[in-house]
């Protein structure tokens, strides 16, 4: 007769210490952190640390299909022509207008939708958030048809039932920077708004309270008391709506494409896609898309000095 040994029970117990040396190292302090973090810095490091290097790498490189030649500063050197400059001073251009409107008027609104005496708040809310839901795209194409040229377009039939003379809203350089603008406003300015609220909403009762007691007035409060009181807030909006003036690019294709009056619709970024994609220029495109980089981080950085930012508070 024969004896049949069984290995399954020594299998079982090396799987199962196996599994407790998993579970021990995953829930332990040392390396749990690192499990948790690990998805984001893979994510930055793929998506965003490798496209930078390989960027900056072909800022220096002449691309051509199956090609690509070390051209050194050659591309920069390219840099120095009216085109850009021209993209340049729109881009500036657009972003000290989208500021102009997209920080007073959001403070304004938030403070109006903070006061007690304002019924049916999350219905303006709502009504003020929803452009941003909206794709840039199609908000544009609607934006071209009630800015048309033509005289049945709405404004313009506006114009003319007020006994104004019809304009050319697309075809001239000051009224298509006018578009443009009314367009970024609409869609970000709830967005900017619900920031100011929030901030608003953490301010203490208490302030307004003593200052009440104190005879203070509304505008005293105002600028003594909130305003003060949201600048981390209003130096997050303005930063952030610097950076999104200088990335502008659906804005300006949606209305014209690759073709502007006075090229008023030429940005950075859209420097970017016409050197890079439409003429195959990538090692171009590559170096505006450094100097574009250089640009915003300068002029965050300069805002957020001159707001103190940086200093240390006691």
């Amino acid at each position: 007769m024969k004896v049949v040994h069984s290995n399954t029970q020594p299998v079982t117990l090396s799987k199962e210490k196996k599994r407790s040396w998993f579970s021990g190292m995953l829930y332990s302090r040392k390396v749990a952190p690192y499990v948790f973090v690990a998805p984001f810095i893979l994510s930055f490091l793929i998506f965003f640390a490798y496209p930078l290097v390989q960027t900056f790498i072909m800022s220096f490189q002449e691309v051509l299909p199956g090609e690509t030649t070390f051209v050194g500063l050659e591309n920069y050197r390219r840099l120095n022509n009216p085109t850009f400059y021209t993209a340049l001073l729109n881009t500036i251009q657009y972003t000290f207008w989208t500021l102009v409107v997209l920080i007073p008027i959001p403070l304004v609104l938030a403070v109006l939708l903070n006061s007690r005496m304002t019924r049916f708040k999350n219905i303006f809310k709502s009504a003020l958030f929803i452009p941003v839901l909206t794709s840039t795209i199609i908000a544009g194409i609607v934006f071209r048809l009630i800015f048309g040229d033509m005289e049945s377009a709405l404004v313009n039939s506006f114009l003319i039932k007020l006994g104004l003379d019809p304009e050319l809203w697309l075809s001239n350089e000051s009224t298509g920077m006018f578009v443009m603008v009314l367009l970024a406003s609409w869609r970000w300015l709830g967005v900017n708004m619900l920031y100011f609220l929030a901030g608003l909403q953490n301010i203490s009762n208490d302030l307004y309270e003593a200052s009440d007691i104190d005879g203070a007035s509304t505008f005293q409060k105002f600028f003594h008391i909130t305003l003060p009181s949201l600048k981390p807030v209003t130096v997050y909006v303005l930063t952030i709506s610097i950076v999104g003036g200088f990335r502008m690019f659906e804005e300006s294709y949606v209305f014209w494409q690759n073709y502007s009056p006075g090229d008023i619709g030429l940005t950075l970024v859209g420097y970017i896609y016409q050197q890079g994609l439409a003429y195959n220029n990538m090692g171009l495109g590559a170096a505006i898309g450094i100097v574009l980089l250089v640009i915003i981080l300068l002029v965050s950085v300069i805002s957020l000095k001159l707001s103190g930012s940086f200093k240390e508070e006691h």
